[in-house]
Protein backbone atom coordinates (compact mmCIF):
# COMPACT_ATOMS: atom_id res chain seq x y z
CA UNK A 1 0.00 0.00 0.00
CA UNK A 2 1.26 3.71 -0.93
CA UNK A 3 0.69 6.09 1.25
CA UNK A 4 0.71 10.00 -0.86
CA UNK A 5 0.99 12.88 0.88
CA UNK A 6 -2.39 14.61 2.36
CA UNK A 7 -2.24 17.72 1.39
CA UNK A 8 -4.24 18.45 -1.77
CA UNK A 9 -3.74 21.77 -3.29
CA UNK A 10 -6.21 24.19 -3.74
CA UNK A 11 -5.94 27.76 -5.41
CA UNK A 12 -3.74 29.45 -3.04
CA UNK A 13 -4.79 33.48 -2.51
CA UNK A 14 -3.16 36.21 -3.89
CA UNK A 15 -1.89 38.86 -1.61
CA UNK A 16 -2.02 41.34 -4.47
CA UNK A 17 -5.27 43.32 -4.14
CA UNK A 18 -7.60 40.83 -2.04
CA UNK A 19 -9.62 42.91 0.39
CA UNK A 20 -9.46 39.88 2.97
CA UNK A 21 -6.20 39.41 3.13
CA UNK A 22 -6.02 41.67 6.57
CA UNK A 23 -8.29 39.80 8.28
CA UNK A 24 -6.72 36.21 7.27
CA UNK A 25 -3.57 37.63 8.56
CA UNK A 26 -5.07 38.88 11.66
CA UNK A 27 -7.09 35.28 12.00
CA UNK A 28 -3.43 33.54 11.68
CA UNK A 29 -1.39 35.50 14.19
CA UNK A 30 -4.31 35.02 16.46
CA UNK A 31 -3.76 31.63 16.84
CA UNK A 32 -2.34 30.18 19.85
CA UNK A 33 1.43 29.74 19.48
CA UNK A 34 1.68 26.62 21.51
CA UNK A 35 -1.07 25.33 19.21
CA UNK A 36 0.22 26.37 16.08
CA UNK A 37 4.19 24.27 17.09
CA UNK A 38 2.02 21.13 18.07
CA UNK A 39 0.56 21.34 14.76
CA UNK A 40 3.65 22.29 12.94
CA UNK A 41 5.87 18.88 14.69
CA UNK A 42 2.59 16.91 13.65
CA UNK A 43 2.98 17.26 10.04
CA UNK A 44 4.92 19.95 8.85
CA UNK A 45 4.13 20.05 5.08
CA UNK A 46 0.39 20.13 5.92
CA UNK A 47 0.07 22.71 8.46
CA UNK A 48 2.75 24.77 5.71
CA UNK A 49 0.32 24.13 3.03
CA UNK A 50 -3.17 25.09 5.17
CA UNK A 51 -1.03 28.39 6.22
CA UNK A 52 -0.13 29.52 2.86
CA UNK A 53 -3.82 28.60 1.98
CA UNK A 54 -5.63 30.17 4.43
CA UNK A 55 -3.64 32.79 5.49
CA UNK A 56 -1.99 34.12 1.75
CA UNK A 57 1.14 35.08 -0.02
CA UNK A 58 2.54 37.15 3.16
CA UNK A 59 1.39 34.82 6.37
CA UNK A 60 1.86 35.97 9.97
CA UNK A 61 1.64 33.92 13.11
CA UNK A 62 3.50 32.28 15.62
CA UNK A 63 5.13 28.95 16.13
CA UNK A 64 5.32 28.74 19.75
CA UNK A 65 7.33 32.05 21.27
CA UNK A 66 8.51 32.54 17.78
CA UNK A 67 6.58 35.31 15.64
CA UNK A 68 6.69 33.43 11.71
CA UNK A 69 6.34 35.13 8.54
CA UNK A 70 5.61 32.25 5.31
CA UNK A 71 5.92 33.67 2.37
CA UNK A 72 4.53 32.20 -0.99
CA UNK A 73 4.36 35.26 -4.00
CA UNK A 74 7.88 34.80 -5.80
CA UNK A 75 8.44 38.49 -5.91
CA UNK A 76 8.54 38.33 -2.21
CA UNK A 77 10.85 34.94 -2.20
CA UNK A 78 13.32 37.27 -4.55
CA UNK A 79 13.03 40.18 -2.44
CA UNK A 80 14.16 37.88 0.57
CA UNK A 81 16.46 35.78 -0.86
CA UNK A 82 18.30 38.20 -3.24
CA UNK A 83 17.79 42.07 -2.97
CA UNK A 84 17.10 41.91 1.07
CA UNK A 85 19.36 38.80 1.52
CA UNK A 86 21.49 41.05 3.96
CA UNK A 87 19.10 42.25 6.50
CA UNK A 88 18.68 38.56 6.94
CA UNK A 89 21.04 35.65 9.16
CA UNK A 90 20.67 32.38 9.70
CA UNK A 91 17.43 30.91 11.43
CA UNK A 92 17.61 29.22 14.90
CA UNK A 93 18.10 25.80 13.62
CA UNK A 94 21.02 26.42 11.78
CA UNK A 95 23.01 28.82 14.12
CA UNK A 96 22.37 25.54 16.69
CA UNK A 97 24.30 22.96 13.86
CA UNK A 98 26.44 26.18 13.56
CA UNK A 99 28.11 25.40 17.56
CA UNK A 100 27.10 22.46 17.39
CA UNK A 101 28.27 20.04 14.62
CA UNK A 102 28.93 21.99 11.25
CA UNK A 103 31.04 25.19 12.52
CA UNK A 104 30.96 27.76 10.34
CA UNK A 105 30.82 26.65 6.73
CA UNK A 106 29.08 28.26 3.95
CA UNK A 107 25.68 26.46 4.83
CA UNK A 108 25.55 28.33 8.46
CA UNK A 109 27.70 31.28 8.11
CA UNK A 110 26.34 35.23 7.31
CA UNK A 111 27.69 38.45 6.20
CA UNK A 112 30.96 39.41 5.19
CA UNK A 113 32.19 36.36 6.32
CA UNK A 114 30.29 34.24 4.00
CA UNK A 115 30.75 35.89 1.36
CA UNK A 116 34.55 35.66 1.60
CA UNK A 117 34.09 31.74 2.16
CA UNK A 118 32.45 31.84 -1.17
CA UNK A 119 35.23 33.67 -2.79
CA UNK A 120 37.29 31.17 -1.74
CA UNK A 121 35.18 28.06 -2.46
CA UNK A 122 33.84 29.68 -5.49
CA UNK A 123 36.85 28.17 -7.64
CA UNK A 124 36.39 23.98 -6.27
CA UNK A 125 32.64 24.40 -8.12
CA UNK A 126 33.42 25.71 -11.33
CA UNK A 127 32.14 24.25 -13.92
CA UNK A 128 35.36 22.89 -15.77
CA UNK A 129 36.61 21.22 -12.63
CA UNK A 130 33.32 20.16 -12.03
CA UNK A 131 33.44 18.61 -14.89
CA UNK A 132 36.12 16.93 -14.26
CA UNK A 133 34.39 14.58 -11.82
CA UNK A 134 32.16 12.76 -14.44
CA UNK A 135 34.27 10.23 -14.60
CA UNK A 136 33.85 9.17 -11.18
CA UNK A 137 30.19 9.66 -10.78
CA UNK A 138 29.62 7.10 -13.79
CA UNK A 139 32.10 4.75 -12.54
CA UNK A 140 31.02 4.50 -8.68
CA UNK A 141 27.64 4.48 -10.23
CA UNK A 142 28.14 1.38 -12.88
CA UNK A 143 30.08 -0.29 -9.76
CA UNK A 144 27.31 0.24 -7.70
CA UNK A 145 24.78 -1.07 -9.92
CA UNK A 146 26.81 -3.89 -10.64
CA UNK A 147 26.21 -5.60 -7.23
CA UNK A 148 22.28 -5.85 -8.08
CA UNK A 149 20.36 -8.98 -8.61
CA UNK A 150 17.75 -9.58 -10.83
CA UNK A 151 14.43 -9.54 -8.69
CA UNK A 152 16.17 -8.62 -5.62
CA UNK A 153 14.40 -6.24 -2.91
CA UNK A 154 16.97 -3.54 -1.94
CA UNK A 155 16.23 0.01 0.18
CA UNK A 156 17.21 2.68 -2.73
CA UNK A 157 17.19 5.52 -0.24
CA UNK A 158 20.11 3.93 1.11
CA UNK A 159 21.80 2.52 -1.97
CA UNK A 160 21.15 5.90 -2.93
CA UNK A 161 23.07 7.37 0.05
CA UNK A 162 26.10 4.95 -0.59
CA UNK A 163 26.13 5.66 -4.08
CA UNK A 164 26.27 9.70 -2.78
CA UNK A 165 28.88 8.81 -0.18
CA UNK A 166 31.24 7.41 -2.47
CA UNK A 167 31.46 9.63 -4.67
CA UNK A 168 31.51 12.65 -2.53
CA UNK A 169 34.35 11.44 -0.46
CA UNK A 170 36.41 10.66 -3.78
CA UNK A 171 35.97 14.12 -5.14
CA UNK A 172 36.28 16.00 -1.31
CA UNK A 173 39.40 14.16 -0.35
CA UNK A 174 40.21 12.21 -3.66
CA UNK A 175 39.94 8.77 -1.42
CA UNK A 176 38.19 5.47 -1.87
CA UNK A 177 36.36 4.86 1.35
CA UNK A 178 35.72 0.79 0.32
CA UNK A 179 35.61 -0.99 3.29
CA UNK A 180 35.32 2.47 5.47
CA UNK A 181 32.11 3.60 3.62
CA UNK A 182 29.67 1.78 6.32
CA UNK A 183 31.50 3.24 9.38
CA UNK A 184 32.02 6.60 7.80
CA UNK A 185 28.25 6.68 6.42
CA UNK A 186 26.88 5.71 9.80
CA UNK A 187 28.50 8.75 11.14
CA UNK A 188 27.06 11.03 8.40
CA UNK A 189 23.79 9.02 9.31
CA UNK A 190 24.13 9.94 12.91
CA UNK A 191 25.40 13.77 12.43
CA UNK A 192 22.41 14.24 10.32
CA UNK A 193 19.60 12.95 12.78
CA UNK A 194 21.60 14.93 15.43
CA UNK A 195 21.43 17.93 13.22
CA UNK A 196 17.91 17.12 12.48
CA UNK A 197 17.12 17.19 16.18
CA UNK A 198 18.62 20.63 16.92
CA UNK A 199 16.40 22.22 13.68
CA UNK A 200 13.30 20.31 15.28
CA UNK A 201 13.67 20.61 18.78
CA UNK A 202 12.27 23.38 20.94
CA UNK A 203 15.49 23.41 23.23
CA UNK A 204 17.20 23.58 19.36
CA UNK A 205 15.54 26.46 18.59
CA UNK A 206 15.95 28.49 22.09
CA UNK A 207 19.25 27.33 21.80
CA UNK A 208 20.03 28.87 18.50
CA UNK A 209 17.72 32.05 19.23
CA UNK A 210 19.30 32.80 22.46
CA UNK A 211 22.48 31.23 22.20
CA UNK A 212 22.27 29.05 24.78
CA UNK A 213 24.56 26.04 25.18
CA UNK A 214 23.58 22.86 23.37
CA UNK A 215 23.97 19.49 24.95
CA UNK A 216 25.09 16.94 22.78
CA UNK A 217 24.41 12.92 22.84
CA UNK A 218 27.65 10.97 23.29
CA UNK A 219 26.44 8.87 20.05
CA UNK A 220 26.74 12.37 17.89
CA UNK A 221 29.78 13.39 19.71
CA UNK A 222 31.54 10.31 18.93
CA UNK A 223 30.15 10.66 15.30
CA UNK A 224 31.44 14.02 14.91
CA UNK A 225 35.49 13.39 16.24
CA UNK A 226 35.58 10.52 13.75
CA UNK A 227 34.44 12.36 10.98
CA UNK A 228 37.05 15.26 12.11
CA UNK A 229 39.90 12.86 12.50
CA UNK A 230 39.49 11.75 8.59
CA UNK A 231 39.21 15.58 7.34
CA UNK A 232 42.07 16.76 9.73
CA UNK A 233 43.78 13.89 8.88
CA UNK A 234 43.90 14.30 4.67
CA UNK A 235 43.95 18.31 5.60
CA UNK A 236 47.45 17.92 7.34
CA UNK A 237 48.31 15.92 4.15
CA UNK A 238 47.39 18.01 1.80
CA UNK A 239 49.52 20.80 3.88
CA UNK A 240 52.44 18.87 3.76
CA UNK A 241 53.05 17.59 0.60
CA UNK A 242 51.14 20.91 -1.03
CA UNK A 243 49.77 18.44 -3.92
CA UNK A 244 47.28 19.19 -6.01
CA UNK A 245 44.69 15.96 -5.64
CA UNK A 246 42.00 17.94 -8.35
CA UNK A 247 39.57 17.28 -4.90
CA UNK A 248 37.74 19.87 -2.72
CA UNK A 249 40.00 20.03 0.04
CA UNK A 250 43.34 20.61 -2.45
CA UNK A 251 40.95 23.65 -4.09
CA UNK A 252 39.60 24.92 -0.68
CA UNK A 253 43.70 25.03 0.62
CA UNK A 254 45.08 26.56 -2.66
CA UNK A 255 42.10 29.28 -2.73
CA UNK A 256 43.09 33.00 -1.71
CA UNK A 257 41.33 35.57 -1.21
CA UNK A 258 42.46 38.54 -4.06
CA UNK A 259 40.59 41.31 -1.90
CA UNK A 260 42.28 40.31 1.22
CA UNK A 261 45.66 39.99 0.05
CA UNK A 262 45.59 36.60 -0.64
CA UNK A 263 44.81 35.10 2.45
CA UNK A 264 43.97 31.82 2.48
CA UNK A 265 41.83 29.44 4.58
CA UNK A 266 42.80 28.24 8.33
CA UNK A 267 42.37 24.22 8.76
CA UNK A 268 39.53 25.25 10.94
CA UNK A 269 37.83 27.17 7.90
CA UNK A 270 38.50 24.39 5.72
CA UNK A 271 37.24 21.68 8.18
CA UNK A 272 34.29 23.69 8.60
CA UNK A 273 33.44 23.29 4.47
CA UNK A 274 34.50 20.25 4.04
CA UNK A 275 31.93 18.79 7.21
CA UNK A 276 29.51 20.96 5.44
CA UNK A 277 30.23 19.26 2.32
CA UNK A 278 29.57 15.48 3.51
CA UNK A 279 27.39 16.04 6.03
CA UNK A 280 24.73 18.38 3.86
CA UNK A 281 25.90 17.48 0.43
CA UNK A 282 25.67 14.01 0.73
CA UNK A 283 21.57 13.54 1.30
CA UNK A 284 20.71 16.33 -1.64
CA UNK A 285 21.25 14.29 -4.90
CA UNK A 286 20.87 11.19 -3.52
CA UNK A 287 17.19 11.67 -2.05
CA UNK A 288 16.39 13.55 -5.41
CA UNK A 289 17.53 10.21 -7.61
CA UNK A 290 15.55 8.37 -4.66
CA UNK A 291 12.07 10.27 -5.58
CA UNK A 292 13.03 9.91 -9.04
CA UNK A 293 13.10 6.22 -9.30
CA UNK A 294 10.23 6.21 -7.16
CA UNK A 295 8.24 8.28 -9.96
CA UNK A 296 9.56 6.60 -12.68
CA UNK A 297 8.11 3.19 -11.02
CA UNK A 298 4.68 4.79 -10.91
CA UNK A 299 4.51 6.26 -14.51
CA UNK A 300 5.84 2.99 -16.83
CA UNK A 301 5.13 5.22 -20.36
CA UNK A 302 7.77 7.90 -18.43
CA UNK A 303 9.87 5.58 -17.78
CA UNK A 304 9.98 3.88 -21.22
CA UNK A 305 10.74 7.11 -22.89
CA UNK A 306 13.52 7.60 -20.84
CA UNK A 307 14.91 4.26 -21.58
CA UNK A 308 14.58 5.00 -25.30
CA UNK A 309 16.46 7.90 -24.35
CA UNK A 310 19.08 6.64 -22.88
CA UNK A 311 19.39 3.56 -25.41
CA UNK A 312 19.72 6.14 -28.31
CA UNK A 313 22.16 8.81 -27.02
CA UNK A 314 24.70 6.07 -25.57
CA UNK A 315 23.91 2.90 -27.36
CA UNK A 316 25.47 1.03 -24.58
CA UNK A 317 28.34 2.69 -23.20
CA UNK A 318 28.48 4.40 -19.68
CA UNK A 319 27.54 8.04 -19.92
CA UNK A 320 29.97 10.96 -19.90
CA UNK A 321 29.84 14.59 -19.52
CA UNK A 322 29.33 15.24 -23.04
CA UNK A 323 26.29 13.22 -23.20
CA UNK A 324 24.68 15.21 -20.57
CA UNK A 325 23.20 18.26 -23.69
CA UNK A 326 21.62 15.31 -25.35
CA UNK A 327 19.80 13.66 -22.40
CA UNK A 328 17.45 15.91 -22.65
CA UNK A 329 14.59 13.92 -20.63
CA UNK A 330 16.54 13.19 -17.88
CA UNK A 331 17.41 15.71 -17.17
CA UNK A 332 13.54 17.35 -17.33
CA UNK A 333 12.77 14.11 -14.83
CA UNK A 334 15.06 14.94 -12.68
CA UNK A 335 14.03 18.80 -12.82
CA UNK A 336 10.50 17.49 -12.22
CA UNK A 337 11.37 15.06 -9.24
CA UNK A 338 12.88 18.13 -7.45
CA UNK A 339 9.54 20.46 -7.98
CA UNK A 340 7.71 17.45 -6.36
CA UNK A 341 10.20 16.25 -3.73
CA UNK A 342 12.18 19.04 -3.58
CA UNK A 343 15.39 18.15 -1.03
CA UNK A 344 15.06 21.19 1.06
CA UNK A 345 11.97 21.65 1.33
CA UNK A 346 11.57 24.97 3.33
CA UNK A 347 14.10 27.79 4.75
CA UNK A 348 13.89 30.39 7.62
CA UNK A 349 15.52 33.50 8.13
CA UNK A 350 15.98 36.11 10.70
CA UNK A 351 15.02 39.75 10.41
CA UNK A 352 18.47 41.84 11.63
CA UNK A 353 16.24 44.97 11.87
CA UNK A 354 12.81 46.11 11.20
CA UNK A 355 12.54 46.47 7.67
CA UNK A 356 9.85 45.97 4.47
CA UNK A 357 9.15 43.55 2.28
CA UNK A 358 6.96 44.31 -0.52
CA UNK A 359 4.88 46.75 1.37
CA UNK A 360 4.90 44.84 4.19
CA UNK A 361 6.18 44.98 7.31
CA UNK A 362 9.11 42.67 8.88
CA UNK A 363 9.79 43.25 13.01
CA UNK A 364 13.63 42.90 13.87
CA UNK A 365 13.96 39.37 14.99
CA UNK A 366 11.54 37.79 13.27
CA UNK A 367 11.71 34.44 11.26
CA UNK A 368 10.79 34.82 7.86
CA UNK A 369 10.22 31.46 5.62
CA UNK A 370 10.00 29.84 2.18
CA UNK A 371 9.32 26.74 0.85
CA UNK A 372 10.21 25.42 -2.10
CA UNK A 373 7.71 22.55 -1.20
CA UNK A 374 4.75 24.69 -1.06
CA UNK A 375 5.59 27.05 -3.40
CA UNK A 376 6.27 24.59 -6.00
CA UNK A 377 3.04 22.84 -5.16
CA UNK A 378 1.10 25.63 -6.20
CA UNK A 379 -1.46 25.57 -9.05
CA UNK A 380 -0.65 29.53 -9.80
CA UNK A 381 2.74 28.59 -11.36
CA UNK A 382 2.41 24.49 -11.99
CA UNK A 383 -1.24 23.65 -13.26
CA UNK A 384 -2.09 20.45 -12.46
CA UNK A 385 0.66 20.62 -9.00
CA UNK A 386 0.29 16.59 -8.16
CA UNK A 387 1.18 15.13 -11.41
CA UNK A 388 4.07 14.28 -12.44
CA UNK A 389 5.48 15.95 -16.03
CA UNK A 390 8.51 16.35 -17.16
CA UNK A 391 7.37 18.03 -20.46
CA UNK A 392 5.92 20.85 -18.35
CA UNK A 393 9.47 21.88 -18.69
CA UNK A 394 9.88 21.55 -22.73
CA UNK A 395 9.74 25.31 -22.89
CA UNK A 396 13.22 26.32 -22.17
CA UNK A 397 15.68 25.04 -20.49
CA UNK A 398 15.03 27.53 -18.09
CA UNK A 399 11.92 28.01 -17.83
CA UNK A 400 9.60 31.03 -17.28
CA UNK A 401 8.82 29.65 -13.79
CA UNK A 402 12.19 29.38 -12.63
CA UNK A 403 12.80 32.81 -13.10
CA UNK A 404 9.78 33.69 -11.18
CA UNK A 405 11.57 32.12 -8.69
CA UNK A 406 8.32 29.80 -7.88
CA UNK A 407 10.62 26.73 -9.04
CA UNK A 408 13.93 27.11 -6.44
CA UNK A 409 15.00 23.61 -5.33
CA UNK A 410 18.60 25.55 -4.36
CA UNK A 411 17.50 28.33 -3.46
CA UNK A 412 18.57 31.61 -5.08
CA UNK A 413 20.49 34.89 -3.94
CA UNK A 414 24.42 34.95 -2.54
CA UNK A 415 23.23 31.74 -0.32
CA UNK A 416 21.73 29.68 -3.38
CA UNK A 417 23.72 26.16 -2.97
CA UNK A 418 27.28 26.50 -4.14
CA UNK A 419 27.06 22.76 -5.32
CA UNK A 420 23.98 23.09 -7.83
CA UNK A 421 25.84 22.38 -11.25
CA UNK A 422 27.83 19.07 -9.15
CA UNK A 423 24.15 18.16 -8.12
CA UNK A 424 22.22 18.38 -11.54
CA UNK A 425 25.68 16.66 -13.19
CA UNK A 426 25.45 13.93 -10.22
CA UNK A 427 22.02 13.27 -10.85
CA UNK A 428 21.26 13.11 -15.07
CA UNK A 429 24.67 10.89 -15.54
CA UNK A 430 23.82 8.56 -12.52
CA UNK A 431 20.07 8.43 -13.81
CA UNK A 432 21.36 7.45 -17.26
CA UNK A 433 23.94 5.03 -15.76
CA UNK A 434 21.39 3.23 -14.04
CA UNK A 435 18.65 3.06 -16.89
CA UNK A 436 21.37 1.36 -18.99
CA UNK A 437 20.81 -2.25 -17.62
CA UNK A 438 17.91 -1.66 -14.77
CA UNK A 439 14.67 -0.77 -14.24
CA UNK A 440 13.04 -0.92 -10.80
CA UNK A 441 9.83 -1.67 -9.04
CA UNK A 442 7.71 -0.30 -5.82
CA UNK A 443 8.60 -3.16 -3.07
CA UNK A 444 5.29 -5.04 -2.34
CA UNK A 445 3.35 -3.33 0.19
CA UNK A 446 5.53 -0.34 0.33
CA UNK A 447 4.17 2.64 2.55
CA UNK A 448 5.67 5.98 0.68
CA UNK A 449 5.32 9.36 2.36
CA UNK A 450 8.06 11.97 2.36
CA UNK A 451 9.16 12.44 5.89
CA UNK A 452 10.43 16.43 6.37
CA UNK A 453 13.93 16.14 8.48
CA UNK A 454 16.30 18.88 7.28
CA UNK A 455 15.82 17.38 3.90
CA UNK A 456 12.77 15.60 2.15
CA UNK A 457 13.31 12.04 3.37
CA UNK A 458 10.86 8.90 2.53
CA UNK A 459 9.70 8.23 6.14
CA UNK A 460 9.62 4.38 5.51
CA UNK A 461 12.38 4.06 3.07
CA UNK A 462 12.06 3.12 -0.47
CA UNK A 463 11.93 -0.56 -0.95
CA UNK A 464 12.33 -1.77 -4.58
CA UNK A 465 12.74 -4.49 -6.75
CA UNK A 466 15.43 -4.71 -9.75
CA UNK A 467 14.47 -5.89 -12.95
CA UNK A 468 17.32 -6.42 -15.14
CA UNK A 469 16.20 -4.73 -18.35
CA UNK A 470 15.06 -6.82 -21.89
CA UNK A 471 17.66 -6.19 -24.71
CA UNK A 472 17.90 -2.68 -25.62
CA UNK A 473 17.54 -1.79 -29.01
CA UNK A 474 20.88 -1.15 -30.00
CA UNK A 475 21.85 -4.68 -29.04
CA UNK A 476 19.11 -6.42 -31.14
Amino acid sequence: MKKEPTTKQQPLPSSAGNANEDTRRRACLGQGGFRNWLEFRRNHLDFLHRVARECGDFAELKIGPQRVFLINDPRLIKEMLVTHHKDFKRGPGHQAMKRVVLGNGLLTSDGEFHRRQRRLAQPAFHKQRIAGYGETMTGHTARSVARWRDGSEIDLAKEMMDLSLSILTKTLIDADIGGEAKDIGADVHTVLLGSFGLLDSPWGFLAGRFGLPIPRSRKLRAAQKRLDHIIYQIINERRHTGEDRGDFISMLLMAQDQEANNAQMTDLQVRDEAMTILVAGQETIALAMTWTWYLLAKHADIRAKLLQEVDQVLAGRIPTVDDLPRLELARRILTESMRLYPPVWAVGRVALHDLTLGGHRVPKGSLVMVSPFVTQHDPRFFPNPERFDPDRWLETGKPEQQQKLAYFPFLTGPNRCIGEQYAWMEGVLAIATIAREWTLELGPGQLVEPQPMITLRPRYGMRMITRKRDMPVWQQ
